[in-house]
């Protein structure tokens, strides 16, 4: 029996994009790298458009200016998809509101949770806080005011707030019909994994 060999693909690895926001993570310029490894500036450029294939010793020496493992720009790139209608139901807490948790419950650096408000929903009468840096809320329909210790602020359809997850809030849908919101909190207030 012939032994089946596995087509090599013909697709180009994009491994230029990985490069450049390496370098602009660490605030490096092309003129930067350029001097670092002896290479051109043009050349540089031309490899993180994706424009020209480095060799193998190109590439390290590359990698080893930007501190990067090689083996990392040949990653799969992480995604993870959540359909509205698949994505778990979590409770924090509000009366007369279904919230789903519509990011991946593993990552942990952002969460984004999708509210359904009914008429009167609220996040209760206390004030609480979430163990996040920011907080955004985004209204998609209806209208909510939330509420801080000093201050209440309305939103409307369109409209959205950011503001620390610790700064003591609640929420009460002001809309005659239901309310949609989503809430975004980075970094994730919680670890959903597990």
């Amino acid at each position: 029996m012939p032994s089946v060999l596995p087509e090599p693909s013909q697709q180009r690895l994009a491994i230029g994009a990985k490069l450049r926001a390496t370098r602009h993570a660490q605030g490096m310029t092309i003129a930067h790298v350029a001097e670092a490894t002896g290479l051109t500036k043009g050349f540089i450029s031309r490899v993180e458009r994706d424009e020209t294939s480095p060799s193998v010793v190109t590439l390290i020496m590359l990698c080893e200016v930007l501190s990067l493992p090689v083996g990392r720009l040949f990653e799969a790139p992480e995604r993870a998809v959540v359909r509205l209608a698949d994505a778990p139901r979590i409770n924090l807490g509000g009366v007369g509101v279904v919230e789903r948790l519509v990011s991946a419950r593993s990552e942990p650096r952002v969460q984004v949770i999708r509210s359904t408000l009914e008429p009167g929903a609220s996040g209760g009468p206390d004030l609480y806080t979430m163990s996040s840096e920011a907080e955004v809320v985004h209204v998609l329909s209806g209208a909510v005011r939330l509420r801080f210790a000093t201050e209440e602020v309305a939103l409307t359809a369109g409209d959205s707030l950011t503001f620390a997850g610790r700064d003591p809030h609640s929420w009460t849908n002001v809309a005659e019909g239901r309310t949609e919101l989503v809430w975004v909190l980075a970094p994730a207030a919680w670890s959903g994994s597990g």
